[in-house]
């Protein structure tokens, strides 16, 4: 899809609109100490940045390569210095650079991120072990060390699919889990699952919480919360959304910015009684079941449990757990990314509670150093 010119309207229209804190950033341990301050990398819309803020972990640098998901992160988390680049092309060295430009040398920092999955994925079926992109975690490792020689690393959060644990990718993984042994860190490894954490989607994901070794941290544990359950507790009462048009304008659009979807097209949106296949396009949500995982390909959204379009962007980012103040920006497809490759921001915040508790930092050291 081409990118709208509703994008550009909207931008305009929402420039001096930024969307307010949900929490106020103390960057305080409950010891009294500085937290560590956080660079992340492969940043995305933010989902688990999101969850680092409401921990009241202060984020001065995050990057990415896609320009509209950092036009996003922008929007949302205005006291950070969101940067699109690729990391690849930038390498340890250049982000060490961005960071230096934002973080003081030997303050204490905290590396959060998840390489893009595509190529562990288990709904990719032509994905290999020699896939490009999954030489990222190893790249993820090396910028670590890199910044290790400028700043104390107290812990790294590494997320991603069920998928980089199986056979074909095992010397991947085993890789990153002693490349984080090796650069002095004490790893737990968690297969979590969104809707124990009060996100209505069965969206499991390992994540790896390596906390720096011979600190006298305790293990990295999310405490499971309650929360939302179905699809209709996060999108039942919602006004129906606007059809993509490219004569829309952002005054249009009901409830939310991100409140729109493509335009019914297949012949099975004329029926809702019809069957829905149950593959990757057509995929059927249920009212009161949680939605499956939210992970959709190139246009592609899972089917309204009306079965009469495809979900909006909005209800996607509620089913993800996305609080009604944040905004997404960028055209439809790259809405459609954004919040397909997101973190639940509420995971994402059981992470960062769990982490800050793990961590012990002495009162008497204010300055996080």
């Amino acid at each position: 899809m081409k990118k709208a010119a509703l994008s550009v309207k909207r931008a305009q229209a929402n420039r001096d609109r930024r969307v307010p804190s949900r929490v106020r950033v103390s960057a305080r341990h409950p010891s009294g100490a500085a937290l560590p301050r956080i660079v992340s990398l492969f940043c995305g819309a933010g989902g688990l940045d999101w969850g680092f803020h409401a921990e009241n972990f202060q984020i001065p640098i995050a990057i990415d390569v896609s320009e509209a998901a950092v036009r996003t992160h922008k929007r949302n988390f205005s006291s950070t210095h969101s940067v699109a680049a690729d990391l690849i092309k930038l390498q340890p060295r250049g982000v060490h650079e961005l960071v230096a430009k934002k973080i003081p040398a030997k303050i204490r920092i905290g590396v959060i991120g998840g390489p893009p999955c595509q190529g562990f994925s288990r709904a990719n079926p032509t994905s290999q072990a020699d896939d490009p992109r999954n030489q990222l975690p190893k790249l993820y490792l090396e910028i670590v060390k890199k910044l290790q020689k400028t700043y104390t690393v107290e812990f790294v959060v590494f997320e991603n699919v069920l998928g980089i644990r199986d056979k074909k990718h095992a010397a991947t993984y085993k890789a990153l889990m002693e490349g984080l042994d090796a650069l002095g860190f004490d790893v737990t490894e968690k297969e979590l699952c969104a809707l124990d954490f009060g996100v209505p989607q069965n969206r499991r994901r390992i994540v790896l919480s390596a906390m720096r070794k011979n600190q006298g941290y305790s293990e990295v544990r999310p405490s499971p919360k309650s929360g939302l359950k179905t699809v209709r507790e996060a999108i039942g009462t919602l006004a129906a959304p606007k059809f993509f048009d490219r004569r829309l304008t952002p005054a249009d659009i009901p409830v939310h910015a991100n409140h729109w979807t493509m335009r019914p097209k297949s012949p099975r949106f004329s029926n809702p009684d019809g069957d829905f296949a149950h593959g990757r396009s057509f995929k059927r949500l249920a009212w009161d079941q949680a939605s499956p995982t939210v992970a959709f390909g190139h246009r592609e959204i899972h089917v309204h449990p009306s079965g009469t379009r495809r979900l909006s962007i909005y209800e996607a980012m509620l089913l993800q757990g996305f609080p009604k103040e944040f905004v997404l920006e960028g055209n439809l497809s790259e809405q459609v990314e954004q919040v397909s490759n997101a973190v639940p921001p509420p995971l994402g915040q059981s992470i960062a509670a769990a982490v800050k508790a793990a961590l012990k930092i002495e009162k008497h050291n204010p300055r996080g150093r």
